[in-house]
């Protein structure tokens, strides 16, 4: 049996982005997160699945882009830390922020929230990527981990302030 050591695909890492550096949205508040998501949110949707979404951020503070990362059912969704690790390394964010919606309107987050975002601090701080907040939002209002305390600012670096 003789071996094909010549079928290997080729992996290639790109990233397009569509505006120029200067022009991407610098935010500066939970307020502003707030808002950038819930303008690329469906809003028939919100109130009804569950969904995941992360933004991506370069050093400035200057958002990368947006992802949806995973949609689930009425009260839950799977989140593979691949996707989002994948998609921040392919982009060079330094800062993820990570979001989901609760469709039952209640923006308390539940121990498997506080799980994954512990389990996903650990991932980053392995790649040296911050974890910026993690942010439960519904069609009236959000939380914020780094506000409530469940995510420390020294956990995920300097990024953390801007969004007190």
């Amino acid at each position: 049996m003789t071996k094909n050591l010549n079928n290997i695909s080729t992996i290639e890492l790109s990233y397009s982005p569509n505006f120029k550096m200067s022009d991407k949205p610098k935010v500066t508040s939970a307020d502003d997160v707030y808002y950038l998501l819930m303008n690329n949110w469906n809003s028939k949707t919100i109130d009804l699945i569950e969904e995941f979404k992360i933004l991506l951020f370069n050093r400035q503070s200057r958002v990368l882009g947006v992802m949806s990362v995973a949609k689930g059912g009425f009260s839950a969704v799977h989140v593979d830390p691949k996707v989002i690790f994948s998609a921040a390394l392919k982009s060079g964010a330094s800062g993820i922020l990570l979001a989901h919606n609760h469709p039952s309107q209640n923006t308390a987050p539940s121990q498997q929230d506080i799980k994954l975002t512990n389990d996903l601090l650990k991932i980053a701080k392995l790649h040296q990527i911050d974890i910026v907040d993690h942010m439960i939002v519904t069609s009236d209002g959000y939380f914020s981990f780094v506000k409530g305390n469940l995510i420390r600012t020294q956990q995920v670096g300097p990024k953390a302030n801007l969004l007190l």
